[in-house]
């Protein structure tokens, strides 16, 4: 249970940067989002329920990188410096070339397919608290996370060849 603002940033400032980072393709952007996030959870009148605190803040970040995109009317694209593990240098290139052409694909998705696809696969949340935390119906985003995650295996299953 989280009883306060420190606390409540301290279990979900990753998860929201990683999610802001994910949605917007740029390091700086998600800083700001997830920092316009957590102000703005702070300064609600509404009270926060405990249970669902993840997917508000995961749907209060997702706002906030649809307004960036639309106000930018660009695609940006991740940081070519990310790595994953050490490999040999031949290795470390195959693997982030694979990683930069993935990030690439995942940009292609409708924004809120991808937000659906990422709440889904990388924090976890039930197909309710999507629904709820994108505001379409419980069939919507379990259809939008199906064609998602199809799309993204024929792009990997195309890669591979």
């Amino acid at each position: 249970m989280v009883t306060n603002f420190h606390e409540l940033y301290r279990t979900y400032a990753q998860d929201v940067y990683r999610f802001a980072y994910w949605l917007s393709g740029n390091a700086q952007d998600a800083e700001d989002i997830t920092s316009e996030t957590f102000v703005r959870a702070l300064t609600t009148a509404d009270e926060i329920r405990v249970e669902t605190v993840k997917g508000y803040l995961l749907s209060i970040a997702k706002n906030l990188a649809f307004q960036r995109s639309k106000q930018a009317k660009r695609i940006t694209f991740l940081d070519p410096d990310l790595r994953t593990a050490s490999y040999g240098p031949e290795k470390e290139a195959e693997v982030n070339l694979s990683l930069q052409s993935t990030l690439r694909f995942m940009q292609t998705l409708p924004a809120i397919d991808r937000a659906a696809l990422l709440m889904y696969a990388q924090d976890d949340l039930a197909y309710e608290e999507i629904a709820l935390a994108l505001g379409i119906s419980l069939a919507a985003t379990k259809v939008k996370i199906h064609r998602a995650r199809l799309k993204l295996s024929a792009h990997r299953m195309q890669q591979e060849e």
